[in-house]
């Protein structure tokens, strides 16, 4: 049995030597070496900005690899207000991907990664917005609790604390880090944060500096900032900083952000906006040598011997020096203190594994596991240098292996031991992330219901293997995550998160339910159906199993039998709107299964769901599913839109809600024969900027509006499609980036209140304005022909007013839109007045 005294150092002392899913960490001599010089620093950074890609990628891999600091960045948000180029993953979903895209560019730039519990709730034209909605003390003392964690002695922030920030979320996350760098080092400033880790205490960085930057048409370097070059090639790495930021920066795919390695001489500039300023180095006063400690000198001398003698071809003669250096930190360490020394006993240990060629992994046969399931762990060890180490004992959670191994491991000699476990529910939250187990009671923050955990980048592996190995006569307990292994025909060897899964899933379609469609005559389209989708994930005969539908927390039984159950198999059941929704108890309705297994009942009403990208791993998490009903009346003409698919929208879904037929369409669909079947053609959100093909369809198009049809032209981010101008619209406009407007309860003004687009079939009033979410517009049209017509003004507080929202024009027998009004984002959160609009594009008159 496991020693409560193991368990003990278990728990402080053990090593993951895999972070996420991927295949496990080895390092060549190269890496190691890099590594070793490491050991000689003990300066660290800091760098905080607001979101995913705010980052520097450039400058990241220089400290972490050149200067070989320890780095890491804090993104406030995660990213979930912003748009999506690979998928229809939007709000917290997307968050979770440029989460994992972020982690994906730190494993390239040797940068770690945190956050906070901001939520980005959509682009912010002024600080205090974004200060005011996020709740800017929480934040602060996310902020502090990064800080007195890691004990940077520089922080940098990416934007000024003013407009020049160019965005709300960019000019508070300097704001809040400079007013940061002053409370972590107040003991009075968050004193419940001694009380969550004793191991915190007040942190004074040396300086606080903005990392100024030549971009775009701002230019906020200047001749009397600190200059640093920081684009050397280093020979042992084989790239220079700049080519790892590319890389890095080109993880980034949900935004689009792929971009060259960047070779030759590259310059940072920073000005200082707190503590002393620096004349030379962003470390200028800051002893970042084993000077800074007490008892450092006897180490630095071991890891000056460590690198002089170290052999490329035969690292394993490093270990035992290394074993020895191991033990002389541990003597000095100190109880709850001590962060350098911490993390480099860490970095020592990895040393020792790598230099000993120790390859270990944990792995199963499948992804999932249900918590009454037995799974086998294929516990996998291969020694593959000629090092003295003993293989004594492997827990998988904490469950004890039978027998204690005392194992010589003879050199490049596979070892496997598998090991049969029982998860139960010990694990049964680790597959939520973390800051997703609670509901948002603020637009802009997370609940974290265990604060030790904000500023994780990631949950911890739900199942992990620790292997307790002896090196050089020193015990070692390292532990690494259970991960699913598989191979892949066109891919090979694959790795992804080993993840407990529910017994049974249940969601609910549409997402949302219009009960109120007419035709233009005012005719009562056919009534709706919800389709409540159950889906196991095990195989029974005769459970019993009960369905509910619940509103407003009443539950009323639709189903009760006994089920034969096969796994994976998906069970729908149709069921009329009237028999399960009442208007006037809310707008809402969400479902539940109850089944009975042996002498357990067992409810469940989230739906498990997988995220897939091939660039990041995959991601799983529940949530609870809901129909929402849309009352107001929707009234329609028409009946075949084309759908040309942009960059991740869910408007097909809303079109065959209000009853439409949707094709959508590819390039070889865009003909003239083809598209004289539709009542209008409409574009996606970006449709023009991702498809260079639409350009050349561009005649095309314009033949069938002039033949009667109409097409809609949702936003496009700027007026290029690969290397060249997008051709768009019979007339020209150009479109405004930084024209938007981002409140989503602004006013709205009807500057042509007969324009058909506001009158039929639907007569729109100020009503079909509320309940936005978000923003109202963004990317608007500007100096446009005097051929469009613009019906709508609106503007953000302290403003002009725009007109760039939605612009028509009549061409020909048919008519043109450009719709900059984010109709993405209303559609699937069901704004009824959204809904009305759209029909009302889609049903502009012919021309005579």
């Amino acid at each position: 049995m496991m020693s409560k005294r193991w368990l003990i150092l278990l728990a402080g002392w053990c090593t993951a030597i895999i972070a996420g899913a991927q295949t496990p960490a080895t390092y060549n001599s190269a890496d190691i070496y890099l590594q070793l010089k490491k050991l000689k620093v003990l300066g660290t950074v800091l760098y905080v900005a607001a979101h995913p890609d705010d980052e520097n990628n450039s400058l990241l891999p220089y400290l972490a690899k050149e200067k070989l600091y320890r780095t890491a960045y804090l993104s406030l948000t995660r990213g979930e207000g912003g748009q999506n180029l690979i998928g229809s993953e939007q709000g917290v979903e997307l968050g979770l991907i440029r989460t994992q895209e972020l982690l994906a560019a730190r494993r390239i730039d040797g940068a770690e990664q945190y956050f906070s519990r901001a939520y980005e709730f959509g682009f912010s034209k002024h600080a205090e917005e974004a200060l005011r909605l996020w709740d800017s003390d929480k934040v602060l003392g996310d902020i502090v609790w990064t800080i007195r964690k890691l004990q940077p002695d520089v922080i940098i922030t990416r934007f000024p604390g003013d407009a020049r920030a160019g965005h709300g979320h960019h000019a508070a996350s300097s704001i809040l880090a400079n007013q940061a760098f002053k409370a972590a080092a107040d003991s009075a400033r968050f004193p419940e944060q001694f009380k969550l880790d004793p191991a915190l205490k007040p942190w004074q960085a040396k300086r606080i500096v903005w990392n100024t930057y030549n971009f775009g048409n701002i230019n906020t370097t200047a001749g009397d900032q600190l200059q640093m070059e920081v684009g050397a090639y280093d020979p042992l790495l084989g790239v220079s900083a700049g080519d790892l930021g590319g890389e890095a920066r080109s993880m980034h795919k949900s935004q689009g952000e792929g971009r060259p390695w960047r070779k030759g001489k590259l310059y940072e500039y920073f000005a200082t906006t707190g503590g002393e300023a620096p004349q030379h180095e962003l470390m200028d006063g800051v002893v970042t040598d084993w000077t800074r400690v007490s008892g450092g000198d006897k180490i630095q001398t071991q890891i000056d011997a460590i690198i002089a003698h170290y052999q490329f071809t035969s690292p394993e003669t490093s270990v035992p020096a290394l074993v020895a250096l191991y033990k002389q930190m541990l003597k000095i360490l100190r109880p709850n203190s001590d962060v350098i020394i911490r993390q480099k006993i860490d970095e020592v240990k990895e040393l020792i594994l790598h230099c000993a060629g120790l390859y270990m992994e944990a792995t199963t046969q499948q992804e999932t596991v249900l918590s009454s399931d037995t799974v086998v762990v294929n516990c996998f060890v291969n020694k593959r240098n000629n090092a003295n180490a003993l293989i004594y004992g492997i827990w998988v959670n904490n469950n004890v292996q039978d027998t204690v191994l005392q194992q010589s491991l003879e050199t490049n000699q596979n070892y496997n031991y598998p090991i049969k476990i029982t998860p139960g529910n010990m694990v049964a939250l680790s597959t939520q992330p973390y800051w997703l187990l609670k509901q948002r009671q603020k637009e802009g923050m997370f609940e974290v219901p265990d604060e030790r955990l904000i500023g994780k980048a990631w949950n911890d592996a739900a199942f992990n293997a620790v292997f307790k190995l002896e090196i050089e006569g020193v015990s070692f307990f390292v532990t690494v995550p259970v991960q699913y292994k598989y191979t892949d025909p066109t891919k090979g060897e694959l790795y992804q998160p080993f993840v407990m899964a529910p017994h049974m899933e249940l969601y609910l379609s549409p997402d949302v339910a219009l009960l109120n469609v007419k035709d233009q005559h005012g005719k009562q389209l056919a009534d709706s159906m919800v389709h409540v989708v159950y889906r196991p994930n095990f195989s029974a005969k005769a459970v019993p199993a009960t369905l509910y539908v619940m509103q407003n927390k009443v539950h009323t039984i639709f189903q009760d039998q006994l089920s034969d159950l096969e796994k994976g198999k998906r069970y729908v059941v149709d069921v009329p709107v009237k028999q399960v929704y009442d208007t006037t108890k809310g707008r809402y309705i969400e479902g539940a299964v109850e089944i009975q297994l042996g002498n357990k009942k067992m409810t469940f009403s989230d739906f498990f769901k997988s995220i897939e990208y091939p660039h990041i791993p995959n991601m799983h998490y529940f949530f609870r599913d809901h129909v929402k009903f849309v009352n107001e009346e929707v009234k329609i003409t028409g009946k075949k839109i084309g759908y040309i698919p942009g960059s991740g929208d869910a408007i097909p879904d809303a079109l065959i809600q209000m009853g439409f037929e949707v094709k959508q369409l590819s390039d070889a669909d865009i003909t003239g024969e083809n598209l004289k079947q539709f009542d209008a053609i409409i574009t996606g959100v970006r449709a023009y900027n991702l498809h260079e093909y639409l350009s050349n369809k561009y005649d095309v198009l314009m033949h069938y509006v002039e033949q009667g049809g109409n097409l809609i032209v949702q936003y496009v981010r700027n007026m290029q499609t690969g290397n060249n101008r997008a051709r768009i619209a019979p007339y020209a406009f150009t479109v405004n980036t930084g024209s938007r407007v981002t409140e989503e309860e602004a006013p709205v003004h009807f500057l042509l209140p007969e324009h058909p687009v506001l009158n039929y079939p639907n007569k729109i009033t100020k009503a079909d304005f509320e309940g936005w979410i978000q923003e109202r517009s963004t990317y608007q049209a500007d100096q446009h022909d005097e051929h469009y017509e613009a019906p709508l003004g609106m503007h953000d507080q302290g403003e002009k007013e725009s007109n760039g929202s939605l612009i028509t024009a009549k061409y020909g027998k048919g008519n043109f839109a450009y719709v900059s009004l984010v109709l993405f984002r209303q559609l699937p959160a069901g704004v009824p007045g959204a809904y009305r609009l759209l029909a009302n594009l889609i049903a502009l008159p012919k021309n005579k």
